[in-house]
């Protein structure tokens, strides 16, 4: 087990210079009092150079030069998803706790191997799949417990946005890329959430663009054995969406940006019965921030770190492998 003294920070290095590091984790990193950023490296070193001066730490030759650094106890991974695998492991050799973008790996085979290499190490392993640590959804859910819309029945997800750059890595089956992984694991990760970790997929579809050899959109269909039900939808195909409905005995509720609202957005939950409406907004959050202070509580702790992220890799893989491939 990889001890962090309670007296000093944690000390973080970074494994990549993806946007979504530059744009919202490391800066939580460098504003939480109880994390330090030590070290960057990335594949080009003037990227990683370029990264370091704007963050003001240092930029190590390479990966594993970062790994095999003692001032450093715990890693970032932003890397494409089709790298995680590889260098999760690297990391927990090397007797780092990890914060990995998501979703953990591309096989259900590799996230459990990886799930059980940290707990057997006694280290910290955690999907950065910010959205569920935002208290909006929390506070959805103690409306769908207390009875709010009834016996919750259904949930329908969706998340997508328009084509990407042609020359966007989620384009590259080689780096893992493809919409299911990208963007499918939102909607997947709120069915999950509200309904538990009996569901099972019924059907799905995959559109895979010939051209780049990935999904680039889908849907499918989930239940659980008591007959509820969760219907998805993901893509880089389409106009811009991101929310979900709980469809209950009484009445519905909508969450709009559900997964990427910015720290300075005041959340809204809409809600319908037959003859009434009204809508809850909600104190803004940095889900971002709140992901590290999960990650900083757990790390030296003997418990599992990563709720729900082996169900969620099952149902991935099963929308995968069972899914009707139209092109």
């Amino acid at each position: 087990m990889n001890e962090v003294p309670p007296d000093r920070p944690i000390r973080f290095g970074v494994l990549g210079c993806a946007s979504i590091a530059r744009r919202r984790t490391v800066p939580a990193i460098l504003r939480e009092p109880r994390t330090e950023l030590v070290a960057v490296a990335a594949r080009d070193p003037a990227r990683a150079r370029a990264f370091a001066t704007e963050f003001g730490c240092d930029a190590a030759p390479d990966y594993l030069a970062l790994l095999a650094r003692p001032d450093i106890d715990a890693v970032y991974i932003p890397l494409p998803t089709g790298l995680h695998h590889q260098w999760i492991g690297r990391a927990l050799e090397a007797g780092k706790h990890v914060l990995v973008e998501k979703p953990l790996t591309t096989r259900y085979a590799h996230t459990v191997a990886m799930l059980e290499s940290a707990a057997a190490r006694g280290l910290t392993l955690m999907e950065n799949l910010t959205f569920l640590r935002h208290s909006l959804h929390r506070t959805v859910r103690d409306l769908v417990d207390g009875g709010e819309i009834g016996e919750l029945r259904s949930v329908s997800a969706a998340f997508s946005f328009p084509p990407l750059d042609p020359a966007d890595i989620r384009y590259r089956p080689e780096l893992g890329g493809g919409a299911l992984l990208d963007i499918g694991v939102y909607p997947l990760s709120a069915a999950h959430l509200f309904l538990g970790p009996g569901l099972e997929v019924v059907g799905a579809t995959l559109k895979h663009d010939a051209t780049r050899n990935v999904d680039v959109s889908g849907t499918a269909l989930l239940c659980t054995p008591d007959g509820r039900t969760a219907q998805l939808t993901f893509g880089f195909e389409h106009a811009y969406r991101c929310d979900y409905v709980l469809w209950g005995t009484k009445g519905h509720l909508v969450v709009d940006r559900a997964y990427t609202p910015p720290p300075t957005r005041h959340p809204t939950i809409s809600l319908y019965h037959q003859h009434r409406s009204r809508t809850l907004t909600l104190p803004p959050e940095d889900q971002f921030a709140n992901t590290l202070h999960a990650f900083i509580q757990s790390v030296g702790t003997p418990r599992s770190h990563s709720p729900g992220t082996r169900s969620r890799a099952r149902l991935l893989s099963q929308i995968s492998e069972t899914a009707r491939i139209t092109r």
